[in-house]
């Protein structure tokens, strides 16, 4: 880059298919006037389109699929956010032949009306089909006729999308690093979500991760996404192209769905597709549960490469060798912090550790002191009275350890009444101190009393009556072990992300270390866990531990987070107290990601900061909606203005529509949803002797 411009570069060889396109004009056919009949209709159905009845689109998204990064990405922003779509692969010999049958009926069996079966198509790129084959002018017909809108995923800057070659002013090749702008057009339109310039990722200087071409725009295309380029003047990565009755949106830099540019942009890239009216939903989530408040956490040992207290580090006691744990002042900076960030954290707690710790010393505890007094600061979430294993009874006589066992061969587990106790003495403590505590929510120690691969397969029999006896709904479990919700008992699992500061460590040099005994090979003085882990991967050389963790550690695991929140997930992030004490490592990660947002996403899309019950219930409804969705249980579709969505009885729907959408009533209307992102949209359901949601679309 030279002068914040993008350096001018002879293209590299494009997808084969798109190379094709480009040397096919596409059709140029008259937008259809209203009352024109539709092509290929008969009898009723033709009369209906002749007299300009509109006609009915279902809402669900074709997705044609070729295997590339590009529409998986597209598809994963579908199924995450809840839309419907149907996948065809081209790579399936048996796969339906993409025709006027198979696109569109001629009548809907009800009214008359010609039926559009897809609001919207995805495709790989513009010619996926091959642009001189029958599907292709099948496809084309099909979204001039009903004003279907196209997504190329990935193609390259040509006259047959609206821009011109990149050596006409434009630019192909590396874009790691570089600051793209949401144009005005964007920003009016399907990325008004978006405040800040858009910086591709570059996370390791030594690899190329993105590459793109960005070309001049000609007649009939509007750029909602571009960058300078050298010589002078913009060239576009993104826009949309209106050509013959048709329109497309033309992405044209390579993207996979984890990638920070295409997190930020599918929002709206889906908002495009649907023309704002869809199935399904999304937020920005972040919620920071602290586990271990009040109890002290043993420390990392830097010679012995082990945690004292831990069954595998032989000598010393994790108790009483310099434990980590907060102070009154830092509890007063975890307040101060809470309110100039404007972020609310989840103090998961241990009453009775803090009550063996107030004995220990005197019969005080300032930071106790200080948490209660700034009690109503925070939310608080019931971790247990003093923090048990509440699985198995432990064998500790082996590393690792296993399930005890009775003569007869049977697992020996922690009773009811010991579970039922450690969880109804802490809300006991917890009432005791005017701290409000919902009792539906609960976090084991460990996420014990769930089941622990490879030592505990099962979940402790005990505890899904424990949970009952106690009015437990919502019991938090570990995303990186169980990342789906289940059941116990009555009750439903919240996975938790596990965030990447140690629960053992209070200095960055204690991180630091730590990381690099996990993270290098044996010949760099490391575990070597990372040689033989087929999940991990080794650093070239340890980190500094003067610097490491500021310069790599804490970003890394902003950005983990960040790509948390920009995939629509609400599960909890949990830390650990020890990150709040000493030299506060957690702050730089949750600043960051802060920042990040604040920089990136206008004022309509603020971060959601939901509770433990409140992401159980999301997860629930998603859970419910994928199963509705799969057994074809769902009928949505959209007549002119009107939107209709019936979907079984007790299943929550998921609607996003524009500002100025209104619910239909018994009697009258209300306005429909919350605003977000510039859209409303929210999970609804029929009213009381109704069998569908109806909504009414603005029409100005």
């Amino acid at each position: 880059m030279e002068s914040g411009r993008i350096r001018t570069s002879a293209p590299r060889t494009a997808p084969r298919a798109a190379l094709l396109a480009a040397a096919v004009a596409l059709l140029a056919t008259a937008v259809p006037q209203a009352g024109a009949a539709h092509p290929g209709l008969t009898g009723p159905a033709a009369r209906a389109a002749a007299a300009g009845l509109a006609p009915r689109v279902d809402l669900t998204v074709l997705v044609v699929d070729d295997g590339g990064s590009a529409v998986d990405a597209i598809i994963a922003e579908l199924k995450g956010s809840g839309v419907p779509y149907r996948r065809i692969d081209l790579a399936d010999p048996n796969r339906p032949v993409v025709d006027a049958a198979f696109l569109s009926d001629p009548s809907d069996g009800a009214t008359g009306r010609p039926r559009a079966r897809y609001q919207g198509v995805v495709l790989p790129h513009e010619s996926a089909f091959g642009p001189d084959s029958a599907e292709h002018r099948a496809l084309q017909e099909y979204e001039r006729t009903f004003g279907i809108p196209q997504v190329d995923a990935y193609t390259w800057a040509h006259p047959g999308v609206g821009l011109d070659h990149t050596s006409e002013g434009g630019y192909s090749g590396v874009l790691d690093g570089a600051t793209t702008t949401v144009t005005d057009a964007g920003r009016a339109g399907p990325f008004r979500y978006l405040a800040g310039p858009l910086v591709f990722e570059d996370n390791d200087p030594s690899v190329a991760e993105s590459y793109g071409y960005a070309g001049r725009p000609r007649p009939g295309y509007t750029s909602y996404l571009d960058l300078p380029v050298e010589g002078g003047g913009r060239a576009s990565l993104v826009g949309e192209y209106a050509v013959g009755g048709r329109r497309e949106l033309v992405v044209t830099f390579a993207h996979n769905r984890h990638q920070r540019q295409f997190r930020a942009l599918a929002r709206g890239i889906v908002d495009w597709l649907t023309q704002g009216v869809h199935l399904g939903r999304s937020r920005h989530y972040f919620s920071v549960h602290v586990d271990d408040v009040l109890a002290p956490d043993a420390r990392w040992d830097p010679v012995r490469d082990c945690t004292p207290g831990d069954l595998d580090c032989a000598g010393g006691d994790g108790a009483a060798d310099n434990p980590i744990r907060m102070t009154a002042a830092d509890a007063t900076y975890a307040a101060a912090w809470q309110k100039a960030s404007g972020f609310t954290l989840d103090m998961v707690y241990n009453g009775g550790q803090g009550e063996q710790w107030k004995s220990a010393h005197g019969g005080t505890d300032p930071l106790a002191a200080r948490l209660i007094a700034d009690r109503a600061q925070y939310r608080w979430i019931n971790h247990t009275y003093t923090h048990p294993f509440l699985g198995c009874v432990q064998d500790t006589g082996v590393v690792p350890w296993r399930c005890a066992q009775d003569a007869a061969g049977n697992t020996l587990w922690v009773g009811r009444s010991q579970l039922s106790a450690e969880i109804r003495n802490n809300l006991t403590w917890a009432a005791g101190k005017g701290i409000a505590v919902d009792r539906s929510e609960l976090v084991t120690g460990e996420h014990s009393g769930l089941r622990t691969l490879p030592q505990q397969p099962a979940d402790n029999p005990h505890l899904a009556g424990a949970l009952a006896d106690n009015g437990v709904i919502w019991i938090a479990s570990d995303n990186s072990r169980e990342p789906g919700q289940r059941a116990v008992g009555a009750a439903l699992t919240v996975p938790r992300h596990p965030m990447n500061v140690y629960y053992n460590v209070g200095t960055a040099a204690e991180m630091t270390d730590e990381y690099n005994w996990i993270y290098t090979s044996r010949a760099d003085g490391g575990s070597g866990v990372c040689e033989t882990d087929p999940a991990s991967t080794c650093l070239p050389a340890p980190l500094d531990t003067a610097t490491g963790y500021a310069t790599h550690i804490a970003p890394r695991e902003a950005r983990t987070a960040f790509s948390h929140v920009l995939a629509n997930d609400p599960r909890p992030h949990y830390a650990h107290q020890s990150n709040l004490a000493e030299e506060r490592l957690l702050y730089p990660v949750l600043d960051q990601v802060l920042a990040d947002h604040r920089a990136l996403f206008a004022a309509n899309t603020p971060l959601v900061n939901p509770r433990q019950r409140d992401v159980g219930t999301e997860l629930k409804r998603r859970a419910a909606w994928d199963r509705a969705l799969a057994a074809g249980q769902v009928t949505a579709y959209r007549v002119g203005s009107t939107v209709t969505v019936q979907a079984p009885a007790g299943v929550a729907v998921p609607v996003t529509a524009p500002e100025g959408t209104r619910r239909q009533l018994v009697l009258g209307s209300v306005p429909f949803g919350e605003a977000y992102a510039g859209s409303r949209s929210a999970w609804t359901a029929p009213e009381l002797l109704r069998t569908s949601v109806t909504l009414t679309l603005p029409t100005a």
